[in-house]
């Protein structure tokens, strides 16, 4: 007989037993109890740090030392979290069209989230304020930084970690969710990002224990409101709501150590995006395949990552409803990184990496070929966003290098140097809006130095600084409405508490 466990909250004995039978190893057992525990260390994202997973228990983070759940006295059935991140930017220098002086920001993001245990089903949800002090008209502020006392998740859940005795883990979620797949450049729940994207919908997960994990899913994206600047800056709130005529669904399958401690993942993504009143769009119609094989990072010895996706359809060359003309639509990506990490004092980690995302050949030929990263997150490539964020994962061709290391335990330190190429040199630069369609004005932007240091003070405080400089290439100075030549420079301070 196969026990289960219906409450994962701690490493359980019922799945240490059960891995126990499946092996036919009784030895392994005992020495899995007296194993000492080790913790991944979390990311400053709000509530993942403390995200139960309901078919592998919550055991991969560690608890917070200051937590409302022991000293509220709540009940085993009630989870319970509060997190508060508190960030200070700078921005000397501007990269954008037409932007001049710098700029500074204060965003706050506090987040609460309470889940209910009844027995196979839970109940959550989860609210983020998410807000700002110090911007101004000139700031260019968006519902990426703002996005005040709203409901980021609310769902039903329901998980058996045996479903009818196969051995299989399988769990479905409705409602409003967070959504996190893969390597995170095309569906991420936000760390570095002031808001976080959420999704109304349907999904079904089926996990087969250390062999493969399959996701399915069906949702509504949900736009954050308001969306002008002006009405940002004015402190107006108003609840977000699923565009109700997009539809975003897809399936994922991860295949873990497939051989030589290689894992892979597959995945198919498609976006039909409609309009509304309060929300135009560029009616994208895309179907975006791809695949990845990584193996990951481990004491003295190499590591890589490779991904491959593809993306076609259809778009329209912009958000007015009177166009009706469709541009056909296809492109392509690709990320390498190879690393290795030596075994010597303050475990470095040195890695090369590359990546190519396409770009419009011809902006006058009728056809798309920028490709689009959906609702990815682009931090953990390309530097810090915030008020800087200046690199997308579109029309970019951009090699480097980034060096990690931890002087101290609980003190972890990155250093990362990256070269950034239009792609093509007719299209745009994603993030500024500069482009030149001649061509004249080169195809090198330039090259970005960032230099962050992150300290865990305990399991409830993390602390966080970074600074990031833009060396400007040739088209970032001379392109059509490009700002002052001189080059940018980002800072960032942060402090996240966990309750």
């Amino acid at each position: 007989m196969i026990l289960k466990n219906r409450y994962p909250s701690t490493p359980s004995l019922n799945k240490i037993i059960v891995l126990a039978i499946a092996t036919g190893s009784f030895t392994s057992f005992a020495d899995a109890t007296e194993e000492k525990k080790t913790y991944t260390k979390p990311p400053f994202a709000a509530f993942s740090s403390q995200m139960n997973d309901a078919l592998l228990g919550s055991s991969k983070y560690e608890k917070p030392i200051w937590n409302l759940h022991d000293a509220l006295k709540l009940p085993e059935w009630l989870s319970m979290s509060l997190e508060q991140r508190t960030r200070y930017e700078v921005l000397d220098g501007q990269y954008k069209a037409g932007a001049k002086g710098g700029d500074q920001q204060i965003p706050l993001q506090t987040d609460v989230f309470m889940e209910a245990h009844l027995g196979d089903f839970r109940i959550g949800g989860e609210f983020m304020d998410a807000r700002q002090f110090g911007a101004d008209s000139g700031s260019g502020v968006n519902n990426t930084h703002v996005d005040s006392i709203d409901l980021i998740q609310g769902y039903l859940a329901w998980a058996d970690q045996n479903t009818l005795y196969s051995g299989l883990g399988t769990e479905i979620i409705a409602g409003r969710q967070s959504l996190n797949f893969g390597s995170r450049r095309l569906v991420a729940r936000n760390v570095f990002r002031n808001t976080i994207n959420s999704f109304d919908g349907l999904r079904l997960r089926v996990l087969d224990y250390d062999h493969w994990q399959f996701n399915a899913f069906v949702t509504m994206p949900v736009n954050r409101y308001p969306t002008s600047s002006a009405d940002i800056l004015d402190d107006q709130s108003q609840f977000d709501r699923a565009q109700g005529h997009t539809w975003f669904s897809g399936g994922f399958l991860e295949m873990y150590n497939i051989g030589w401690g290689i894992n892979s993942e597959v995945y198919l993504y498609h976006l039909d995006e409609g309009d509304t009143r309060k929300n135009p769009t560029t009616n994208r119609r895309y179907f975006t395949p791809g695949m990845r094989f990584y193996i990951k990072p481990a004491k003295a010895a190499f590591d890589f990552s490779w991904e491959g996706i593809g993306q076609f359809g259809t778009v329209r060359a912009n958000t007015n409803s009177s166009n009706g003309r469709n541009l056909s639509h296809t492109a392509w990506y690709q990320h390498l990184d190879i690393g290795y990490t030596f075994d010597v004092l303050w475990q470095p980690r040195f890695a090369f990496e590359y990546d190519y995302a396409s770009g419009d050949k011809n902006p006058n030929d009728g056809k798309d070929e920028r490709f689009d990263t959906l609702y990815g997150a682009r931090r953990f490539d390309y530097g810090p966003t915030g008020i800087y964020g200046a690199f997308s994962r579109t029309n970019l061709n951009t090699p480097g290098y980034r060096l990690g290391f931890s002087p101290l335990p609980d003190v972890q330190t990155t250093l990362a140097h990256r070269f950034f190429w239009l792609a093509q040199s007719r299209d745009s630069w994603g993030s500024s809006g500069l482009q030149d369609k001649t061509g004249r004005s080169g195809d090198f932007i330039g090259q970005q130095l960032e230099i962050t240091t992150r300290w865990d003070v305990n399991s409830s405080l993390n602390l966080e600084t970074g600074w990031t400089h833009l060396f400007k290439g040739e088209f970032a100075k001379h392109a059509p409405n490009a700002p002052n030549p001189q080059d940018v420079n980002y800072f960032y301070v942060q402090s996240q508490f966990r309750f």
